[in-house]
């Protein structure tokens, strides 16, 4: 009984407990809502209020806006009438402009009126003048002719005659005397001008040959000379294209060639192997390349030379090179680098007599003959190749043109031109200058070396013997053994054709194939 008590009890109190909390729940929802009713309620009379100020504070801006406005558009309005007013003034004093200037065009062109009509009058009475004029030349002109009984054409005529036959007579005794005085006068000037040119001017002549002698320490050396059986001599004159000649002369060689420069290159390889000592085709070899470089450097160090003693500067490295090789060159007898240094000092001592550039005169009668360099190795007149290599230097136009003109090529049209003909005319008629039996002898064995290297697969040749014979090398890969004989025919037939010489020319054609190696 007491456990149910206790039970009915606990239950009781819980029972009491919940509704108790269920009681104050209902309470508290009770009080909440009236606090919320209560915020709600100031809320809404907050916005209310905060509503009505901002309407009033809206329709005071709209006020303020719309004075504003009103303000704008008379302040607009106002600028309005003021840009107006003076637009219109503008306008107004434009019109006055305007019509001013019309008035004064008006006037102008009443003033124009006036004048065209004053000057028509005397227009009018000027042609009436001239009609006056002519019926009154005629009428003097009529009387004329009747008194003289020519005609106006006939009696011009006559004038004309009668004055041209006085000019003419006064003319050809004015001219005579002028021609006669100018003779006279440019004889013993250009007589003056050369004597002392060529008293001033002193130039050695030589006459060269086309053998040279090579002295031996012994007669045995022309036999080690010579080799066994022909090689070491026909690996020379192969090699350097120049004819030797042993004979019975003690202690000597000569040797042939019409080329001065392979003449000398074949001299200085002799002499290399003579001191040497060892002859045989491999040195040949060896001392024919040591004797080309030494010609070379002596044809460099001759052509500045020249221009060192002539005083000429500016000259292009290759063409003093050029220049040098006409050391080698001569020409009817002369050496013509010794001939082209006379006429530059020839040149230069004639233009200071005549007041003319002696520098570029000096410059012209140097390289008048230049072409004389290169004539035997390319086809044209010396003049010709001298023109192109003085052009292909950037020479003036003034040398060039003496240069052209130095033979008569083309008509001379610059005292420079006419020096340098003067120049190389005293220089060529001096005695022993000319010797034309050794030119066309050059010029012969030249022409036979010509012909042979016009044709394909020649790799060179040497006219020899004095020109009895001409030594062709032939490429062994371009031309055959069975080709040997055409090519030696074909030669032969041009030379039959294009010269004449004295008894007969040998064309002798070789082909041989080479092989070089070292061992190492």
């Amino acid at each position: 009984m007491e456990t149910v008590s206790v039970t009915v009890a606990v239950v009781s109190a819980i029972i009491a407990a919940i509704i108790s909390g269920i009681a104050c729940f209902f309470i508290g929802i009770s009080h909440r809502r009236k606090v919320a009713e209560a915020k709600i309620g100031s809320a809404e009379a907050e916005a209310t209020r905060l509503v009505n100020d901002a309407i009033r504070s809206a329709e005071q801006r709209r006020k303020e806006v719309i004075l504003e406005a009103k303000d704008e558009i008379y302040r607009l309005r106002s600028e309005s009438d003021r840009e107006l007013r003076d637009r219109r003034s503008e306008v107004q004093r434009q019109e006055r402009r305007l019509t001013q200037r019309e008035e004064t065009l008006d006037k102008k062109q009443e003033q124009n009126e006036a004048e065209t009509a004053r000057l028509q009058k005397r227009s009018e009475q000027l042609e009436q003048k001239i009609r006056e004029a002519d019926e009154l030349k005629a009428l003097q002109s009529e009387t004329l002719e009747k008194i003289s009984g020519f005609t106006t054409e006939q009696a011009k005529e006559v004038l004309l005659n009668k004055v041209d036959e006085e000019l003419d007579h006064e003319k050809a005794v004015k001219i005579n005397a002028y021609k006669q005085n100018l003779a006279d006068e440019c004889d013993t000037i250009a007589k003056n001008i050369l004597s002392i040119a060529v008293a001033r001017c002193a130039a050695d002549h030589s006459s060269e040959t086309t053998v040279s002698v090579v002295s031996l320490p012994n007669d045995e050396m022309k036999g080690r000379i010579i080799g066994r059986e022909g090689r070491n001599i026909r690996a020379i004159e192969n090699a350097t294209g120049a004819d030797l000649i042993i004979d019975d002369t003690p202690e000597a060689i000569a040797i042939s060639c019409f080329d001065p420069v392979r003449r000398e290159i074949a001299r200085i390889t002799l002499e290399k192997l003579i001191q040497d000592g060892r002859i045989h085709p491999a040195r040949i070899e060896d001392c024919l390349e040591k004797a080309k470089k030494e010609v070379e450097t002596k044809i460099r160090r001759e052509g500045e030379r020249v221009v060192l003693e002539v005083g000429v500067h500016g000259l292009h490295p290759d063409l003093i090179k050029i220049l040098g090789r006409l050391y080698y060159r001569t020409s009817y007898g002369q050496n013509c680098l010794n001939h082209s240094q006379e006429v530059a000092l020839l040149s230069g001592l004639i233009a200071s007599e005549l007041g003319l550039d002696v520098t570029q005169a000096k410059r012209a009668g140097l390289l008048h003959d230049i072409g004389k360099a290169l004539d035997h190795e390319y086809e044209g007149t010396h003049i010709q190749l001298g023109v192109e290599i003085a052009k292909r230097y950037k020479e003036s136009p003034e040398i060039i043109h003496a240069i052209e003109a130095h033979h008569n090529d083309v008509e001379p049209q610059t005292p420079l031109a006419y020096v340098i003909m003067a120049a190389d005319a005293i220089s060529a008629s001096r005695p022993g200058a000319r010797s034309e039996n050794l030119e066309n002898y050059i010029k012969r064995l030249e022409k036979l070396e010509e012909i042979a290297n016009t044709y394909d697969g020649v790799d060179s040749s040497y006219a020899i013997q004095a020109g009895r014979e001409i030594r062709i090398f032939v490429k062994p890969e371009q031309v055959g053994d069975d080709k040997l004989t055409v090519v030696a025919h074909d030669i032969v037939q041009r030379i039959e054709d294009e010269l004449s010489y004295p008894g007969q020319v040998k064309v002798n054609v070789i082909r041989e194939s080479r092989a070089v190696d070292y061992a190492k």
